[in-house]
């Protein structure tokens, strides 16, 4: 353990180790039949507390980024913890995810004592904490969609107390498929387009502000790109299995995704942010780059977290199977989730129990920005103790 001195958290590094019944195959590197999640607990040195926040992303750490450290630094007491594909999500099943979420609320509740358990659902991990919670409250889900284990059904998840949706986005599946170049018609030859729907094309009679019959076009070309890589991945998986390969994978590349029209057009879900840039840079860049969403996977990956139809982690569908009080904080310059993502989320939730507040000129990470993490955090403070989910 050490202690942050400016800003007097004590911060204890841990390792979650638990065992998870044999499948036959390995989507994660060593550990034979054992999974090893990488934590950290963050709490105030002057505050005691029986509740505490978790955050977990699906593939991102986020131990030291402002949001947590700032609810730490404000007294409450903070869990980051990584999932077992950490900054890798090549291989990434969901449901797994689900399953690594469970044995971190499980090992605060049984080892580290805490009564009330907080979902902090940053970015990503805001649709991962709904598919968590609705599962933890009424399970649906008995394997992956490529029929492969967990059942979530015999998982015996611990619902939570609350659920914060900050700065979150509505699923991984959709977000990719609203932000996949639509131009692309061929995978195996990316250079194979519709000039219509090539956002990059300095040629392309379309250009920003786009119209309504365009968007239209566009999202509907993506839906079907989408859902042209799920048959063809469904044709392949199936190959495997009919001869006699049922454990076998196979790795892929997709390209061109990072081309939403709402990068390059501010007109579109409007905020504050920078025309022509997105949170990971210039997205014509990002669009091929190694960083694009989803730009290396697998046959089971792909079903799991990036197909619009057959993923089972759905933020829309999810919010409106489970029953929890929620805050939804939006982050009005938020370069990476547009203002439609935070209110979807927010008419999803079934319950009348849910708040929704409005950082102005907050960008996604909140890098530089001390005013808005401040207001992001008071908000969060404010909410815990209105319904009455913390002692802090």
């Amino acid at each position: 353990m050490f202690v942050d001195a400016d800003k007097g958290i004590d911060r204890t590094p841990y390792l979650l180790l638990f065992n998870e019944k044999p499948t036959g195959f390995k989507d994660v590197y060593g550990g034979v039949d054992h999974v090893v999640l990488r934590s950290h607990l963050m709490r105030p040195t002057a505050s005691q507390s029986k509740t505490v926040i978790i955050f977990m992303h699906p593939v991102g750490g986020g131990e030291y980024l402002p949001l947590p450290m700032a609810l730490a630094k404000a007294g409450h007491h903070i869990i980051y913890c990584q999932s077992r594909y950490p900054n890798n999500d090549t291989a990434l099943i969901m449901e797994k995810v689900v399953l690594d979420m469970s044995e971190c609320i499980r090992d605060a509740k049984e080892r580290l004592g805490y009564d009330k358990v907080i979902l902090g659902g940053w970015s990503g991990g805001g649709s991962l904490a709904l598919f968590y919670q609705r599962q933890a409250e009424h399970a649906t889900v008995t394997c992956t969609p490529a029929g492969d284990p967990p059942n979530l059904q015999e998982a015996n998840l611990i619902p939570a107390d609350g659920i914060m949706l900050l700065a979150a986005h509505v699923s991984r599946a959709l977000t990719l498929t609203e932000w996949m170049d639509a131009s692309i018609l061929d995978e195996s030859n990316p250079n194979i387009r519709d000039p219509e729907l090539d956002l990059y094309n300095p040629e392309n009679r379309n250009q920003p502000p786009y119209s309504d019959e365009f968007q239209k076009r566009y999202q509907a070309a993506q839906i079907a790109r989408n859902q042209r890589i799920t048959a063809w991945v469904k044709i392949k998986l199936a190959a495997l299995r009919a001869q006699d390969k049922p454990n076998e994978e196979f790795a892929f590349i997709v390209h061109g995704t990072m081309a939403a029209p709402v990068w390059l057009d501010n007109t579109i879900d409007p905020n504050g942010r920078k025309p022509n840039t997105c949170f990971l840079g210039d997205p014509k860049v990002v669009n091929n780059s190694p960083i694009g969403l989803a730009r290396f996977t697998t046959l089971r990956s792909w079903l799991s977290q990036w197909s619009y139809d057959e993923s089972n982690a759905n933020g829309i569908t999810d919010a409106a199977n489970m029953n929890l009080p929620t805050l939804i904080i939006n982050n009005a310059a938020d370069d990476a989730c547009t203002p439609s993502h935070a209110k979807r989320l927010f008419e999803a939730v079934a319950n009348d129990n849910k708040v929704y507040v409005e950082i102005a000129g907050a960008t996604h990470y909140y890098i530089g920005q001390r005013e808005q993490l401040r207001q992001a955090e008071h908000a969060c403070t404010s909410w815990l103790r209105t319904q009455g989910l913390t002692d802090v």
